[in-house]
């Protein structure tokens, strides 16, 4: 029996155009996430996380596992965000008054986000995260890296593997970071900021 299952999606695959098409969807979600449930539901037995959560793998495992488990979570977190629904622009309430707490304005996050998703090297994730007091920090991500393993509640998450934007984007990484703005639903996003 398959322990891990593949996410269903909150919209359709066609939902996020023109910001993330339709065969983006189906290669990123429908290819590469599927991919690491399938490797990690074949890597888990055996491993000594067959009970555990994917949080818990992802804080204590290293190689295979380590890297199928983290993906899995970073996507869950990447793709239940967006929404093709009319969004608002702008996260409200606590989680924006500690936006402008701790980058000192909206736009000022914003900038920052997009240049830490834009010059990070290869592989990885830009993650808006939490700590234990509520305090927000920006943290460039390496290959499948989470923020959980650094202690930090992750809230917002882009993601810079190529496969996420090259069949929109081609190399335009900045252009894909800036376009991503438009798809948020900051209502998960707040959500997940408990504080």
């Amino acid at each position: 029996m398959e322990k891990f299952k593949l996410m269903a999606l909150p919209y359709g695959a066609e939902a996020l155009e023109p910001v993330i098409s339709r065969q983006t969807i189906e290669f990123h979600y429908g290819k590469h996430l599927a991919g690491y449930v399938n490797n990690l539901n074949g890597l888990i037995e055996g491993s000594g996380f067959e009970q555990a959560t994917l949080e818990e793998i992802v804080c204590r495992s290293s190689g295979g596992v380590f890297n199928n488990a983290a993906q899995i979570l970073n996507h869950e977190l990447y793709f239940e965000q967006f929404t093709g629904e009319q969004a608002k622009q702008q996260p409200t309430d606590v989680l924006a008054e500690a936006i402008v707490r701790d980058f000192g304005s909206f736009e000022s996050f914003k900038e920052e986000f997009e240049k830490k998703g834009a010059t990070l090297f290869g592989s990885g994730w830009v993650w808006l995260s939490a700590d234990k007091a509520g305090k927000l920090v920006i943290t460039q991500e390496p290959n499948a890296a989470n923020p959980i393993q650094k202690e930090l509640t992750p809230l917002l998450t882009f993601d810079v593997w190529e496969h996420a934007y090259y069949l929109d984007y081609q190399n335009r990484r900045p252009a894909h970071l800036a376009a991503l703005w438009q798809i948020i639903d900051w209502n998960v996003v707040e959500n997940r900021y408990k504080f």
